[in-house]
């Protein structure tokens, strides 16, 4: 859904006169609402979408326009990255909606948000729709009362660590991050916050112990606290993960780490530039060059 911002914008100015709608898991779905990006949220399960998979023939045939949900059945354009190879979905949901548009969540041989502002007729050219998002001051004033209450002095510059992924296979080994942050030390003034969100647990485990008692440590706050968090960094430091495409999508300078084969999915962020890193075992290149990044930008 954070790929999918730049293709949100460019749907609001092709019809600015509608109410922008995102269905989707409501966590993300009611961050998003929040930070203006769409003008509401809505849980994607209410929608009934289900109705529209159901075999083709049979009794219900006749049943599944009253089963979707009234917001679905009343929307005059649905843009659904859902479906696209089900003939009988995509039939039912442009019967139901004329001029849906039903395509793929990912396409080949380009990056994903480039391929989500295609499929909605759009160019990906336009770099109006690529600024960060705003971020609401209440936020970003309550981020950092939480930070001060949790210990932060604001004279200290303040580094966000995300060492989870949603896959293992994403996520850069402990030793790097680790490696990383004990040479950043010697920078002085430097608070590092880390945050655990709920598949984590065991990434920031691995981190030692003595690093993790110095630093702040967010354990599954609240998407819109965690986003006034990252309003209030100077750096970020994250595998591939909605947590790094938060940050991006922020304007949060940063280091997103990728494998080679990953690339696809990279910020559509301007100012974030991806770093590909072995994520099979520890390099010492890598973390010499992790460092590096983030030690500039924290100058």
């Amino acid at each position: 859904m954070l790929l999918a911002i730049p293709a949100l914008r460019a749907l609001r100015r092709q019809q600015p006169a509608n109410e922008l709608v995102v269905a989707a898991q409501p966590r993300i779905a009611r961050l998003l609402e929040t930070l203006g990006v769409v003008d509401r949220s809505l849980d994607f399960e209410l929608l009934g979408l289900d109705s529209l998979f159901a075999p083709e023939g049979g009794g219900s045939e006749h049943e599944w326009p009253a089963r979707c949900g009234e917001d679905l059945r009343r929307a005059a354009r649905v843009v659904a990255w859902v479906g696209s190879r089900e003939p009988s979905f995509v039939r039912r949901l442009t019967a139901l909606v004329p001029g849906s548009i039903v395509a793929p969540s990912v396409g080949a041989g380009r990056p994903v948000w480039e391929h989500l502002v295609g499929t909605v007729g759009a160019t990906a050219d336009d770099r109006s729709i690529r600024v960060p998002v705003c971020m609401p001051a209440t936020l970003g004033d309550e981020a950092r009362r939480e930070l001060v209450h949790r210990g932060w002095r604001e004279t200290h510059r303040l580094l966000l660590v995300h060492p989870g992924a949603g896959g293992r296979a994403k996520r850069w080994p402990a030793s790097g991050f680790a490696a990383v942050l004990e040479r950043l030390a010697a920078l002085g003034r430097l608070a590092i916050v880390i945050h655990q969100g709920p598949a984590d647990a065991e990434a920031v485990a691995g981190l030692p112990e003595p690093l993790i008692a110095r630093a702040i440590v967010l354990r599954e706050p609240p998407l819109p606290l965690l986003a006034g968090v990252l309003s209030r960094v100077a750096a970020y430091l994250g595998n591939d993960s909605g947590i790094s495409h938060l940050a991006a999508a922020l304007g949060v300078h940063g280091v997103v780490l990728f494998g080679a084969g990953q690339l696809a999915w990279r910020p559509w962020a301007e100012h974030v530039e991806p770093l590909v890193v072995s994520l099979t075992a520890p390099q010492e290149s890598d973390a010499a060059r992790v460092t590096a990044e983030l030690a500039s930008l924290l100058a």
